[in-house]
């Protein structure tokens, strides 16, 4: 998991800066929709959530580039959503998103300033991936080109290095959470899933009154691994990096409104993004 410091700073430009702007794009219906899916009464109250770890990390983030001691705390969760929430819920609506605004991009300044040095720092980084980098992901509302870009150039880049890094009893470890008999399966998979998903955002590009069939998910993966089998690892290596990198190049060739369908939308969220996460490896 690459966590450098232009990265973490585009990730507060590109995906922040323009959260709240994706999400307006929506129909209010959506947005309604997706704000309950993640578990909120309101988009404000989503908001709220996410400033506070914005404010909680970087007092950390400040304290370790300045050599203080700073508490270590362990967090209930729970209860630390609803403080945030609770505190802001009195704020003028206007007040509110501006101080949303601002702490962004004092966040953005602050980090700037910081020597890279400082993002070599274990605790750091894993503060700048809860707040900046995998908050995104997880509060996901409606998909950004970056993001989408951002996951194959790097998590996705890194993949099969960071799985064969793993000592060996590791790497069966998490094969076995993760349901697979052989990480030549899991790719297998992972490849399969991002040609679909090539095939259907092609389709539509090409066509707007294409339809596909949806795979039923047993069975597309059996028939993936089946259709992989005979291929040697290195020869499904090579294909997985080239459709990595085909995927990168569609979605910079795709027209800015293009994110506005929810076909396409979809597609790249669940075969890009949280298909990431619903296979991650720790290293």
């Amino acid at each position: 998991m690459p966590i450098t410091k232009q990265r973490v700073l585009d990730y507060v430009e590109l995906e922040w800066g323009t959260y709240v702007a994706r999400f307006q794009r929506l129909p209010e219906e959506e947005q309604r929709k997706r704000v309950k899916e993640m578990g909120y009464e309101s988009f404000r109250d989503l908001l709220a959530h996410i400033l506070a770890w914005w404010e909680e990390g970087m007092g950390i983030i400040h304290a370790i580039a300045e050599g203080r001691p700073f508490e270590r705390r362990k967090y209930d969760f729970d209860a630390f959503n609803a403080e945030a929430v609770a505190k802001y819920k009195s704020w003028e609506e206007g007040e509110f998103m501006a101080h949303f605004e601002k702490t962004r991009q004092k966040m953005g300044a602050d980090l700037g300033s910081m020597p890279e040095a400082v993002f070599e720092n274990r605790r750091v980084r894993a503060w700048l991936d809860g707040i900046i980098l995998h908050h995104a992901r997880e509060h996901l509302l409606a998909l950004s080109p970056f993001l989408a870009q951002d996951m194959l150039e790097n998590e996705w880049a890194t993949y099969v290095e960071d799985f064969h890094r793993l000592e060996p009893d590791k790497q069966r470890e998490f094969l076995s959470k993760q349901g697979w008999s052989s990480f030549h399966d899991l790719l297998a998979h992972i490849v399969g899933w991002w040609e679909e998903g090539a095939l259907i955002i092609n389709g539509i590009l090409d066509s707007p009154a294409f339809t596909w069939q949806s795979q039923e998910t047993d069975a597309f993966n059996a028939d993936l691994i089946k259709k992989f089998s005979a291929w040697s690892d290195e020869d499904l290596r090579k294909h997985y990096e080239t459709v990595r990198l085909a995927l990168i190049d569609l979605i910079e060739r795709l027209p800015e409104d293009a994110f506005l369908n929810k076909d396409i939308e979809a597609s790249l969220v669940s075969d890009v993004v949280r298909h990431y996460d619903d296979h991650p490896i720790t290293t």
